[in-house]
């Protein structure tokens, strides 16, 4: 497994990065558990959870599952990287979402006491809060810092100049800010090239992109039908929308003599900016068949090959729409 530093950090994190979102709702806890004891095995040391995962409002269904595998010990915890998230609700009362300072500090403690550890390595802000200003947010985090309670603070689902704007608010109170941005970026989906890469490039954050593989779609699913396995109807909708796309890329991956999920992970880490794409493996398959990805250098003709099957923007803002 190779390992690279996160961003502008000395934290050295795997370049694949266990998502652990499917742990609770499709993957059952014995087998949440034999996925993460695989992950440490073959060297995956970054996991990434979200106090809301689980879908039950205030549970942290997944959190406690995480935590539940900490504390059988044998070095789980010292071994891994944990990174959660603030942001979504956890309750019916104002105050029990967002990013005000209370909310912050309750959103910790709950996530701290699920997932049975004294601090979090990354703390994420899930979404960009715009009613709460910077000064509250970042006073909000230091005391944690300064706690012990959390070591890094990252964002997620942040624009460009959310990034700028807490970063400068970060120089000016003498914090270190953000390390990392978890978007949305996969071969379908490329508009953070625009100004939210530049952006991390610029402020050495670390990209984490999540849904790496569109869903599932960038994961050979013509294939897959072709061999028998049925769709749900929402993903056979979806496939019908993109068939031309995923014909191509299909075919494409063969001529490579790759799996699909491969090339697009590949694709992802190409870039110096990313630090780790997000695999959400529901099985201990899913989990292995993902290290070729380490492996496949992609050269500048099936870069553009890509570029012709998946147009990005054009490029970085704003010389992708102008002068």
């Amino acid at each position: 497994m190779e390992h690279t530093q996160l961003g502008r950090t000395g934290l050295q994190v795997s370049r694949l990065c266990l998502g652990t979102m499917n742990f609770g709702p499709q993957t059952e806890e014995k087998d949440s558990f034999a996925i993460m004891d695989k992950a440490l095995e073959l060297g995956i040391n970054f996991f990434d959870t979200a106090n809301v995962y689980g879908w039950k409002i205030g549970e942290g269904v997944t959190e406690q599952i995480v935590g539940r595998w900490f504390a059988q010990g044998g070095g789980r915890r010292e071994k891994t990287v944990i990174a959660t998230k603030v942001y979504g609700r956890m309750g019916e009362w104002p105050n029990e979402s967002r990013l005000s300072a209370l909310h912050i500090r309750q959103a910790v403690e709950g996530s701290l006491k699920r997932l049975q550890t004294d601090h979090i390595d990354l703390y994420q802000m899930h979404h960009v809060d715009r009613n709460t200003p910077w000064e509250e947010i970042w006073q909000a985090m230091e005391v944690l810092v300064g706690q012990g309670k959390v070591l890094y603070v990252g964002s997620s689902n942040f624009a460009g100049w959310h990034i700028a704007r807490a970063q400068e608010a970060a120089v000016r109170r003498n914090f270190f800010g953000l390390v990392s941005e978890q978007s949305l970026y996969n071969l379908d989906a490329r508009t953070v090239e625009l100004e939210v890469l530049p952006a991390c490039r610029a402020y050495g954050l670390g990209v984490i992109p999540w849904s790496p593989l569109w869903g599932g779609l960038l994961g050979g699913v013509l294939e897959k039908i072709e061999k028998g396995r049925r769709a749900s109807d929402e993903m056979a909708k979806r496939i019908e929308e993109n068939r031309p796309k995923l014909e191509k890329w299909e075919a494409f991956c063969k001529e490579l003599g790759e799996q699909p999920a491969d090339v697009a992970l590949a694709w992802l880490l190409k870039d110096p900016v990313v630090t780790a794409p997000i695999i959400g493996p529901r099985t201990l398959d899913q989990l292995t068949g993902s290290l070729r990805a380490l492996e496949l250098k992609l050269d500048e003709q099936a870069l553009k090959k890509l570029d012709e099957i998946f147009p990005g923007p054009g490029g970085e803002a704003p010389e992708a729409y102008a002068w």
